[in-house]
């Protein structure tokens, strides 16, 4: 049983909030952590392994690579965001996070989350490049463009997602300090304000219509051409295996957008939705694409799967 001495008087920011966790299944807390908890390691192994792999071989410094290893760094940052402080509540019963640790986590989730979909797009595009118009890839992303392309998904996602942060703190709290999540998002926090949170509901619901949703169209139109090139090869071996890499490709970018949205709209207009599916599900989409984007994009990339079973051979 989570409690919390609750000071009668207004106060605009508290000191400290209370995580409950998964409401509704606080009995089973410790058993739902043992999937987390395997997923979140899965997802430090296979991250890690894609990044020495690709920052040890010289002849994977190319384009496609440097983009995984960006993927590969967002979402260990992403899930490691998150899974420890939970799995503390789960196991430790650690539900309290302070007021400025929960802004900070808020910050960090919606940052990562919307830089990873940056980076999503800019491998949609290396993808359409190689295969649209090969004869060209080597000048149009070479290494200058590559660093600015990173460096423009990191900025993006600080600009739009700082004014979360601002309007977090205009907004007072009465005494209201529990959030019935693992994690600290934009939308849990400002459920608690005894003011108007109309500001928050309309940027948070622009951003991600404006932001996000251009990344899925931008994405789709892109695998769209990739796809109108593909059924224009002469080899259908060529055309199945370009038919598997980019339905590998759709699936887990299908795996990451789907429970984010989900998660997003039901906050706003989702109240019929059960509290522990939306919770669950909300935890699943920082979770399950850590875990796939290694295995899709790395291990089903010849050049790596024969880095990584050589390296675990111990030969070079």
């Amino acid at each position: 049983m989570v409690s919390a001495s609750v000071p009668n008087d207004t106060t605009f920011h508290p000191s400290t909030f209370i995580l409950l966790g998964i409401p509704g299944m606080r009995d089973q807390h410790i058993w739902a952590a043992i999937p987390f908890c395997s997923m979140y390691i899965l997802a430090l192994v296979g991250n890690g392994t894609i990044l020495y792999i690709i920052t040890k071989e010289r002849t994977l410094h190319e384009p496609m690579y440097l983009f995984l290893c960006l993927l590969s760094i967002t979402d260990l940052v992403l899930c490691s965001t998150t899974l420890p402080k939970m799995l503390t509540i789960f196991w430790l019963k650690s539900h309290i996070i302070s007021y400025q640790g929960c802004l900070t986590q808020m910050f960090f989730v919606h940052t990562i989350f919307a830089t990873e979909s940056a980076v999503l797009l800019a491998m949609a595009f290396d993808r359409y490049v190689a295969i649209c118009h090969p004869l060209h890839y080597a000048s149009i992303l070479n290494a200058m463009v590559i660093g600015k392309i990173g460096l423009a998904c990191v900025v993006r996602g600080l600009l739009f997602v700082f004014p979360f942060v601002i309007l977090i703190e205009r907004l007072p709290f009465c005494g209201h300090h529990i959030i019935p999540h693992t994690y600290c998002e934009h939308m849990s926090i400002a459920k608690l304000a005894c003011a108007s949170i109309r500001p928050n509901t309309i940027y948070g619901l622009t951003v991600a219509l404006s932001v996000t949703g251009m990344d899925v169209v931008l994405i789709a139109a892109s695998y769209g051409l990739i796809l109108r090139a593909v059924l224009r090869l002469p080899s259908k071996d060529a055309q199945f295996r370009a038919f598997s890499t980019c339905g590998a490709h759709i699936c887990v970018i299908l795996v990451f957008y789907a429970p984010a949205f989900f998660s997003f709209f039901t906050h706003r207009f989702g109240q019929q939705v059960p509290p522990h599916v939306h919770i669950v599900l909300a935890n699943l989409y920082l979770l399950v694409p850590p875990v796939l984007n290694p295995l899709v994009y790395g291990i089903n990339t010849k050049q790596i799967r024969l880095r990584i079973f050589h390296f675990f051979m111990g030969r070079r």
